[in-house]
């Protein structure tokens, strides 16, 4: 499968609570953080629910 990388570019601050609880699942912790997933569905939808948040890119 493809993996995707995943940079959170902005801050957490002032967000609803199950937004943030996305972005600590997906294992991101301050901005600028990259992480690499396996493109899923679950990943997908999770992308998809916080995407303003995230710049995301084939890896």
């Amino acid at each position: 499968m493809a993996k995707l990388r995943i940079t959170l570019k902005k801050s957490l601050i002032g967000r609803k609570d199950d937004h943030i609880a996305t972005v600590k699942a997906l294992g991101l912790k301050k901005i600028g953080c990259v992480v690499e997933h396996e493109d899923t569905p679950q990943i997908k939808g999770m992308i998809n629910k916080v995407s303003y948040l995230l710049d995301v890119q084939e890896a």
